[in-house]
């Protein structure tokens, strides 16, 4: 392969994304240094050395309702990118999640007669199966990070590899409970509540209100305790300020690092989405709220063939983290659960536990490297 001449045009929509395509990029660098990415990111992609074209922090939107009032402007990049594909005419275009986009920009990449490879299935196993058959004729690779995704691929005829999920090496804290403690300017005598709504600005106007009127119930009964808040790239401190300024709240934003706050927290309020896994690798107790749109819910939960909405609990198998959903993700509701998971010492052990088998079922390590083994594959091909 003469890699000079390779070209990969690389789509990641959301935070979650644009970390794991940065670690794609940086493992396929070590062995192909010359392959030009370019395309839609984040921070993490830019310093892997990715052209960023479209920062993914505009992308980031949930529900079909939102999508359809960012309609406009998602249009505007679907058709740049349609735009980049047929004039740099990439080897390679490589998909992250984000779906509803990326399988209109595959279409594209399939009239142009380009190699598709789509990593981090989209979630139709949970909802909308029939896609699997529009996947089939636009996707020549589907990487998948969860061992259970593969029949279902595999009966629908689409090539398919399982690669490992990358988090199972990624999420880990250097710290021990007492660093973070000391890193966070925390008392390490006071419990500590972690407050997670999400990566994505639409998440933040849905739900951070929710959260911190839970946070003002929960000080109420436990004065004692203290607040922590990682700020995820794809946000900036000034989006944050208008809503932390209506609370009278204490809270403590950390910039990225969210494994390191996960490691000084008692217990945590998370938005769902792939923040519920990464929690339940690092074993903290959690609480779980799920609120989109009244039209987009009603629409999606006539749709969804799964038991769980928290990726933790769709791994799990099991209903390990309760999950508070669209009208019972109350303040009144969620600070009752905070509260009991930092109150009964008896069920955050058990949930601990629990939340201890999760990564036994995610397959071994390796993930990262193992997706940018595949593509150097593809490309070579």
């Amino acid at each position: 392969m003469n890699n000079a001449s390779n070209q990969v045009l690389i789509v990641a929509g959301e935070a979650s994304g644009d970390h794991h395509a940065a670690r794609l990029v940086e493992e396929l660098h070590k062995c192909a240094p010359d392959v030009h990415f370019a395309g839609i990111g984040g921070e993490r992609m830019r310093r892997a050395g990715v052209e960023i074209l479209v920062d993914s922090a505009d992308m980031a939107v949930v529900g079909l309702v939102e999508v359809l009032a960012n309609y406009r402007f998602l249009k505007g990049v679907l058709d740049r990118m349609r735009g980049e594909l047929r004039e740099r005419r990439p080897d390679m275009l490589i998909l992250v999640d984000y779906p509803d986009f990326n399988l209109r920009l595959a279409a594209t990449a399939k009239e142009l007669g380009i190699k598709v490879l789509y990593y981090i299935s989209p979630q139709i196993w949970a909802w909308r199966q029939k896609r699997v058959y529009k996947i089939k004729k636009l996707v020549d690779m589907m990487a998948v990070v969860f061992p259970f995704e593969v029949p279902f691929y595999e009966q629908a005829g689409v090539p398919v590899r399982f690669v490992g999920h990358p988090l199972v090496d990624e999420v880990k804290s250097e710290l021990d409970r007492e660093q973070a403690f000391e890193a966070f300017g925390l008392d390490p005598q006071r419990p500590v509540l972690g407050l997670f709504p999400g990566s994505r600005r639409s998440e933040i106007k849905r739900l951070l209100p929710t959260v911190l009127k839970s946070a003002a119930l929960v000080k109420e009964r436990m004065p004692e305790i203290q607040f922590l808040l990682p700020r995820a790239s794809t946000l900036s401190d000034e989006f944050l300020a208008p809503y932390l300024a209506e609370s009278d709240l204490e809270i403590t934003v950390v910039p990225g690092r969210s494994y390191d706050v996960m490691r000084a927290c008692d217990a945590i309020i998370s938005a769902s989405g792939t923040a519920t896994l990464e929690i339940a690798l690092m074993q903290v107790p959690l609480v779980v709220l799920y609120k989109i749109a009244p039209l987009s819910y009603r629409i999606i939960s006539r749709l969804l063939k799964v038991e769980h909405i928290a990726l933790c609990n769709i791994v799990a198998g099991e209903r390990v983290a309760p999950e508070l959903i669209q009208h019972d993700a109350t303040p009144q509701k969620i600070s009752r659960e905070a509260l009991s998971l930092l109150g009964d010492q008896q069920r955050a052990a058990a949930m601990r536990k629990r939340l201890g088998k999760i990564r036994g079922k995610l397959g071994g390590s390796g993930g990262s490297a193992n997706i940018a083994e595949l593509a150097l594959e593809l490309l070579n091909d």
